[in-house]
C-alpha cells in the first residue's frame, strides 16, 4: 500500500496531496535555508487524526513536519530537513474551544489565527498579549510555541507567557496533556468545577510545556493550547518619545517598567517604524521615515475597570516625573507619527501585504535575549557587520522589545532583500553568519535559534545538546518529528 493511499485512509481523500504546485508551498520560505520538497501534504481535522498520523509515522519511520500557520513563512523551520517527508499541516483545526472572560483565558486549536481570535475576545471584554503586527495568518498557537516576544512587557512574567496549558501528541504517539489541564478528570469535567487551564505548570512538578516551546516540532504536535488574556482598557493612551541616543530611552524604560506604570512599550528604529506606517512605496515611506528620529519608543497607559481616569492619571503623573528627571520629552506626535494612530494598528494583525515585505517584497531576521546594558554595543556592532556586506546599516529596521516585565530584552534586526535575486540572497545569508558569532561573542543570547544558528549555538553548549539528545529520544525515540531541526 501507498505512502497516500494510508494517509486517506486516516484523514480522507480530500486532504491528502501529492501535486507538485502543493508540494513546492512547502519545500521553501523566505529563509535562505536549502529547499526540500516533501513527500506529500496531510490536512488532519482532529486530534484523534493527529494521533493516528505519529502512530502511522513510527510503523513506517516516516519523517513528519508540522505546519500551522499559513504563508509567508520565515525561518525554516517548517522545510523538511530530509526527503521523504509528510507536512502535517494543522491550520484547518480552526475551534476556538472556550473563552473564559472570569479567568482570562482562551482555549484554542493550532489553526486560530490572530486575525480570528482578536475579535471573539473582545466580545468577552478581553485582549492578546500579543506580538508586533504578527501577519493575518499567522497560528496563535505556534506563536506562543515559538514564545515569540509581546508588546506589553509588565503582563509578561516569564518567558513562556502568555502560553498556560497544552494538549500535545508526542512523537511516541501518546496524547498527553500539560498543566493544571492534566487533571484531575477530563476537560468537561475541569469546567464544571470551575478550573480553567490557567496554570502551566505540571502535572506535578514538572513544567512539560518547556518540553515543546522552541521545539519546532521536534518533540511532538500541539493540538490544543490555552492562552492568558487581559482585560479590555476602559481609558488608555498612548506617548512617543524619540531620540537620537539608544541609551537616554533605554533608561526612561528602566524605569516605568521597573515601577509597572505602562502597558505597551517597545523601541522601533526610524526604518521599521516607516515600514509600519508607510502607505506609498517608495516617496511615502522616504518621506516618513526622513520626519523620524533614528530611535522611537512608544508606550501606552490605561486604566481599566474600577476608577479607570484615577487609574490613567496617577500613572501619568508618576511617568512625567520621571521623564522630567531624565529631561525627557513626552509627545502624542512626532514627524508625521501620531501616538493614537500606532495605537490602533498595533493591537491588530500587519495588514496586507505583511509589513515585513512592503518594500523589496522579502525579510530575514536576526534576533537574539540581552540585557539593557549590552544592546547599544551589539547595535554598534550588527550596524559593523552590515556595512562591511555593502548593506546601509540605515536600511535596516531594529525593533527592541523589553521583555519580562523589562529584566531583559529581545533584539530583532530585520534585513529586506529582493527574493529570487542569487547576489542579494548570498549576501543575507553571509551576514546572517557573521552576525550571529560577532554578537553572540559579546553577549547575545540566541534563545530561538533556527536553521544554521542551531548549529552554531548548539555546538558553544555541549551539555544542554546531551541533555536534550537524551530527552529526543524518551518523546521521539523513532526520530519522526521534524529530523534535522535543532541539535536532531
Amino acid at each position: 500500500m501507498s505512502v497516500k493511499e494510508d494517509l486517506v485512509k486516516i484523514v480522507g481523500k480530500s486532504k491528502v496531496s501529492e501535486a507538485p504546485e502543493d508540494l513546492d508551498k512547502y519545500a521553501k520560505d523566505e529563509s535562505p535555508v536549502h529547499p526540500v520538497r516533501p513527500r506529500c501534504v496531510v490536512r488532519p481535522g482532529s486530534a484523534d487524526e493527529v494521533q493516528k498520523l505519529v502512530n502511522w509515522a513510527n510503523e513506517t519511520l516516516t519523517p513528519l513536519v508540522p505546519v500551522s500557520s499559513g504563508p509567508p513563512h520565515f525561518r525554516g523551520d517548517t522545510v523538511p530537513s530530509t526527503g521523504g517527508a509528510v507536512i502535517v499541516d494543522i491550520s484547518g483545526m480552526k475551534r476556538i474551544m472556550r473563552i473564559d472572560s472570569e479567568h482570562r483565558i482562551a482555549m484554542v486549536e493550532p489553526g486560530v489565527t490572530f486575525g480570528e481570535l482578536i475579535p471573539e475576545l473582545a466580545k468577552e471584554g478581553l485582549r492578546l498579549n500579543m506580538p508586533l503586527l504578527p501577519r493575518a495568518t499567522k497560528s496563535v498557537v505556534g506563536s506562543l510555541l515559538e514564545r515569540e516576544p509581546v508588546i506589553m512587557p509588565q503582563y509578561h512574567w516569564d518567558l513562556a507567557d502568555p502560553l498556560a496549558c497544552t494538549e500535545v501528541i508526542y512523537g511516541t504517539g501518546d496524547m498527553f496533556r500539560t498543566g493544571s489541564a492534566a487533571g484531575p478528570g477530563d476537560l468537561q469535567q475541569q469546567w464544571e468545577v470551575g478550573a480553567a487551564q490557567n496554570e502551566a505548570a505540571g502535572p506535578v512538578q514538572a513544567d512539560f510545556y518547556r518540553l515543546i516551546q522552541g521545539a519546532q516540532g521536534t518533540m511532538g504536535i500541539v493540538t490544543w493550547a490555552t492562552v492568558r488574556c487581559e482585560r479590555m482598557p476602559s481609558i488608555e493612551e498612548p506617548f512617543l518619545v524619540g531620540s537620537s541616543k539608544l541609551d537616554d530611552l533605554l533608561e526612561f524604560v528602566r524605569w516605568i517598567l521597573r515601577r509597572r506604570l505602562v502597558d505597551d512599550c517597545l523601541l522601533l528604529n526610524n526604518t521599521d517604524l516607516a515600514h509600519i506606517l508607510a502607505t506609498e512605496w517608495p516617496r511615502g515611506y522616504e518621506s516618513l521615515k526622513n520626519s523620524l528620529p533614528p530611535w522611537i519608543l512608544f508606550f501606552s497607559i490605561s486604566g481599566v475597570k474600577y476608577f479607570p481616569e484615577e487609574e490613567l492619571n496617577y500613572q501619568k503623573e508618576a511617568v512625567a516625573n520621571i521623564a522630567k528627571s531624565l529631561k525627557i520629552e513626552l509627545l502624542k506626535a512626532i514627524g508625521k507619527v501620531s501616538a493614537f494612530e500606532l495605537l490602533k494598528v498595533l493591537h491588530k494583525p500587519s495588514e496586507e501585504p505583511y509589513w515585513k515585505l512592503r518594500d523589496k517584497g522579502s525579510c530575514y531576521d536576526i534576533f537574539f535575549l540581552t540585557v539593557h546594558d549590552k544592546l547599544p554595543e551589539l547595535v554598534s556592532v550588527m550596524n559593523g557587520i552590515a556595512e562591511s556586506y555593502e548593506y546601509p546599516a540605515s536600511n535596516m529596521g531594529i525593533y527592541i522589545q523589553p521583555v519580562v516585565q523589562g529584566v531583559s530584552c529581545h533584539c530583532e534586526f530585520n534585513l529586506f532583500f529582493e527574493p529570487g535575486n542569487p547576489k542579494e540572497e548570498d549576501k543575507i545569508r553571509a551576514i546572517s553568519e557573521a552576525a550571529f558569532e560577532a554578537l553572540a561573542n559579546r553577549g547575545a543570547f540566541f534563545s530561538r535559534p533556527y536553521g544554521p544558528w542551531a548549529d552554531m549555538a548548539y555546538r558553544r553548549d555541549s551539555v544542554t545538546t546531551i541533555s536534550l539528545r537524551k530527552i529526543k529520544d524518551i518523546y521521539d525515540p523513532n526520530k519522526i518529528m521534524n529530523p534535522g531541526k535543532l541539535c536532531f
